[in-house]
């Protein structure tokens, strides 16, 4: 399988890499969150700007983006506008979720943007190329907080990322079950043994799929998320605590 590199770490080889979000909403609490993540450690940063209250301003997006790469160095960060449909803060028209993410793109202030992959194959495949253009790798999302598809399904909506040719796939579903987050660890593992030829993320949410966010070194997700503060999904760990139990494991292996 390729790894993807970016700044100093390689995605997909080793433990899995610490994402931490931001989800402050004024310029100021994002900038506190950047520090306070800088000081605990982490390996990426992703800033959930669809929680910003300035989101819809390009000019204040951009320079927002300018004063966040100042604070977190060459710490690697994702842009992301997470929408209401997948569990986001806000709603977003289709052409304003393209220019937002191509425009952030282009500043040379982020690494990776999060793309949505089931918003339409050509709007998906123009920011993919777009990104690409200014060598900003792209991570394919899918996040169904209602339920965990059947495992053929998980695996199809994975590799259909893989052909749309974002650089990471990312799938996180909601557990009703354990055995939901069965589900989602066996496709994983079929889906990295089978069918990956890059890094892949998987995870299962809430507590239930606690677990899931754990042993990605075991069944292949090569991306993990943990928070500093306040969390921007149901079941993250605290990032410190993450990396403990992460580098427990990975000496057990």
């Amino acid at each position: 399988m390729n790894t993807v590199k970016i700044r100093n770490i390689t995605i997909g080889e080793g433990l899995p890499k610490i994402c931490v979000p931001i989800v402050g909403k004024t310029t100021e609490e994002i900038l506190n969150s950047a520090k306070a993540i800088c000081q605990v450690g982490a390996d990426i940063v992703e800033w959930r700007v669809d929680w910003y209250e300035d989101v819809f301003d390009l000019e204040k997006v951009k320079d927002t983006a300018r004063k966040l790469r100042e604070v977190l160095g060459k710490l690697v960060l994702l842009f992301t506008f997470r929408t209401s449909k997948e569990g986001g803060e806000k709603s977003i028209e289709p052409q304003m979720y393209q220019t937002l993410n191509q425009e952030i793109a282009k500043t040379g202030y982020v690494d990776l943007i999060d793309v949505e992959a089931f918003s339409g194959d050509d709007e998906v495949k123009t920011i993919i190329e777009f990104a690409h253009n200014f060598s900003v790798k792209v991570i394919g999302s899918n996040h169904d907080f209602d339920k965990t598809p059947n495992k053929s399904d998980i695996i199809y909506r994975l590799r259909k990322m893989q052909d749309l040719g974002v650089d990471i796939p990312k799938i996180a579903v909601m557990p009703q079950t354990k055995e939901d987050v069965l589900t989602l660890l066996l496709a994983t593992n079929e889906m990295v043994t089978c069918y990956a030829n890059r890094p892949i993320i998987t995870m299962s949410m809430a507590g239930t799929g606690v677990i899931s966010r754990l042993c990605g070194e075991v069944f292949g997700s090569a991306i993990t998320f943990g928070s500093v503060g306040k969390a921007s999904a149901p079941g993250q760990m605290n990032a410190s605590d993450l990396k403990e139990v992460l580098t427990l494991l990975h000496n057990s292996l």
